[in-house]
């Protein structure tokens, strides 16, 4: 037997034409949305704090409208995160969509739990109010769900590869202590849970690393058997390719130890696995293995952190790049003259040492076109205002030729993670019918 997982997101932001692509070409047993931050549920948990009736993915009933047609009539099951910060409006939301769609009698999951904010009382080095606190659960509320027969669960912050592990467990019937067979489960979800990633998509490099069709490109599948054996591969003529390499750089990706890779499910060991190309576009992979689960469950949470303050100005032509340092002088000098309280500042020459900073980009010939700018992480609106204030003022009171400039200021929402026991997160299972 052999199940068919693909994954139709990567993010919430994601492309959804390749999961249409998916639910109707794909021969899919379960499609899964992987669509959740850490920033994104604190994010959603402020929407859910302003409106009861908001704080899930805002395009989740557009995704959802696009491939349930194609999912119903394939017998495909929907398994997502889109639910944020408010899993039971959204599943309300896609059971009034799946109505409107004439798809009667569709059972509707929505998982609850995550939030933990109840359990958080403070945490060391968070000196700013906490907004959210989301636990990341594991494949339990999600076997519940698939064992009662629901075609779409709606989550939270379920951890990225429970998603694609739970149907597995569903489908062989895995032992929740097997941890070998959890471990492949978990190295096929780690694969697959950055859709486009492993299929070429962040991949690409012109005349290093060449891969077609990046416009079209063709998210993931897993055919995955009841031993753990996993091929990748995609729809057979989407863009983009599956080979060792895409496969190897999606392993790698936010792996600190190959050895212990934490889930809520099982401590994944992936030092030992080989993949080997079986045809075009079709990546055997094997040799995961895993140790028990942990005994506490991490937990992602947001906090106010101040706000942020910015100015940008551009300069171009000969001399650009002096100019721009003349003017990034300026405003350093006038923000330390009026006093300016920033916990942090910086300044950076767009074009010149941005991303990599001087001392690499120093060898570099200037640009004939660069774009100051200046950002302040700082405790009050009114200081973050006067950070693009000073730049705009550049206008005429700074070296000739700038132009462009734009201000912004915007709250802080910063992220860090803890750890609670896991016997204190108690999750629980929503159902509706279309």
């Amino acid at each position: 037997m052999t199940v068919r997982i693909g994954c139709g997101a990567g993010y919430s932001g994601d492309r959804i034409e390749p999961a249409v692509e998916l639910a109707e070409k794909g021969d899919l047993d379960y499609l899964v949305f992987e669509c959740l931050a850490e920033r994104t549920i604190a994010l959603a948990q402020q929407a859910k704090a302003k409106d009861a009736d908001a704080g899930y993915d805002p395009l989740l009933l557009d995704r959802m409208a696009a491939v349930l047609p194609a999912c119903v009539r394939r017998h495909v099951r929907v398994i997502t995160n889109m639910g944020a910060a408010n899993p039971v409006a959204a599943a309300a939301a896609v059971c009034r969509l799946a109505k409107t769609l004439g798809l009667s009698g569709l059972r509707i999951a929505a998982v609850t739990g995550d939030d933990v904010l109840h359990l958080v009382n403070s945490v060391e080095d968070i000196q700013g109010p906490i907004v959210s606190a989301n636990a990341y659960i594991g494949v339990e509320p999600l076997i519940e769900a698939l064992s009662t027969g629901a075609d779409v669960i709606i989550a939270g912050r379920i951890a990225d590869p429970s998603m694609f592990l739970a149907p597995l467990i569903h489908a062989f019937g895995w032992a929740l202590d097997d941890w070998r067979l959890l471990g492949c489960g978990t190295l096929a979800g780690h694969l697959l849970e950055c859709a486009g990633q492993v299929t070429g998509g962040y991949f690409a490099d012109p005349g290093h690393k060449v891969v077609e069709g990046l416009a079209r490109l063709g998210f993931p599948i897993a055919e995955v058997t009841s031993d753990g054996g996993v091929v990748v591969t995609k729809v057979e003529g989407s863009g983009g390719g599956v080979t060792t390499a895409t496969c190897k750089e999606q392993l790698l990706y936010e792996i600190q130890d190959p050895a212990a890779y934490v889930t809520p499910d099982v401590v994944a060991d992936f030092s030992q696995v080989r993949m080997r190309e079986v045809g075009r576009d079709r990546v055997l992979v094997e040799g995961a293995d895993g140790r028990p689960r942990p005994a506490t469950l991490k937990v992602s949470l947001g906090y106010f952190d101040g706000f942020i303050g910015e100015g940008q100005i551009s300069y171009a032509g000969s001399g650009a790049v002096e100019r721009a340092r003349l003017a990034m002088e300026i405003v350093a000098e006038r923000l330390r003259l009026t006093g300016l309280a920033a916990d942090e500042i910086r300044f950076d020459l767009i074009g010149v040492n941005a991303v990599h900073g001087p001392r690499v980009s120093a060898s570099h010939a200037d640009p004939y076109e660069v774009r100051l700018r200046v950002a302040g992480r700082v405790r009050t609106l009114k200081e973050a205002v006067r950070v693009g204030n000073e730049v705009e003022t550049l206008y005429t009171n700074g070296p000739s030729g700038g132009g462009g400039v734009t201000r912004s200021t915007r709250e802080v929402l910063a992220v860090a993670s803890t750890f609670v026991p896991r016997e204190q997160v108690r999750c629980a299972v929503e159902y509706l019918v279309a």
